[in-house]
């Protein structure tokens, strides 16, 4: 007879949101209660990844919410490694990625996990109306086609974080710096379906923008030859067990 204290494991959840976190310490409270308003009735849990940062972010994060998962880091490390390990921490079947800053709307989730029970691998939210600056705008449509020409991932927006993935869609990802502007090219280049569609994109609120021209476009460029040349190098087989 088995302990009547003992409790059963918890079922994995439908959905994990992984959400990279740098210096969000005015937005991560209302980004955790505005995630549970727009996933009523999704079991779901929130994978919260704390990059190294140096403000009140770790306190502000609920320490008895059941649905949260924390991840630290030791020191500051980067949105891709910020992604990549809060995606292979999630128990959820589906996978989301959401900004920590607000500015991607929570309420575009349910949207992009429609796409993927109609069939798609990997939904990728486009900001249709971006809040931000003409030279941002600019500089990122400009970065936007000379990337998805050269690794023919089809995407307009890869620099929206906004994604629904299918679990088996990252085991696709390779983890390096920059990896974060890539995943619809490595997951589309490990011949999953690859969908895009509008999202809301709101002005930040609190904190300051932790990425500029200056610091991505020269590495962003290097990358782009990178991942062109691991797409390339791709193989695939079929097992005769005949």
């Amino acid at each position: 007879m088995s302990d009547s204290n003992e409790s059963s494991p918890s079922p994995a959840p439908k959905l994990s949101v992984v959400v990279p976190l740098y210096n969000e310490e005015d937005n991560v409270l209302p980004m955790i209660e505005e995630l549970h308003r727009a996933l009523d009735g999704i079991p779901h849990e929130l994978v919260l990844v704390d990059d190294g940062s140096t403000d009140g972010t770790a306190g502000k994060i609920p320490p008895n919410d059941p649905t949260i998962r924390f991840v630290r880091f030791e020191a500051n490390t980067g949105q891709s490694a910020a992604m990549y390990a809060g995606v292979h921490a999630a128990a959820g079947e589906i996978i989301a990625l959401i900004d920590g800053d607000l500015q991607n709307d929570p309420a575009d989730i349910p949207k992009l996990i429609e796409e993927l029970n109609r069939g798609a691998d990997l939904a990728c939210g486009y900001r249709a109306s971006r809040k931000d600056t003409a030279f941002k705008r600019l500089q990122s449509r400009i970065a936007n086609f000379v990337r998805s020409r050269f690794t023919g991932d089809g995407v307009r927006d890869t620099g929206c974080t906004l994604k629904a993935m299918k679990r088996p869609c990252r085991d696709a990802l390779v983890p390096f710096t920059g990896m974060h502007r890539f995943i619809p090219a490595l997951i589309k280049g490990a011949g999953f379906k690859v969908v895009e569609l509008p999202v809301n994109h709101r002005a930040r609120q609190h904190g300051v923008s932790k990425y500029g021209f200056g610091n991505r476009a020269v590495r962003a460029t290097m990358d782009m030859f990178g991942v062109k040349w691991l797409l390339s190098r791709r193989f695939s087989y079929k097992i005769n067990n005949r």
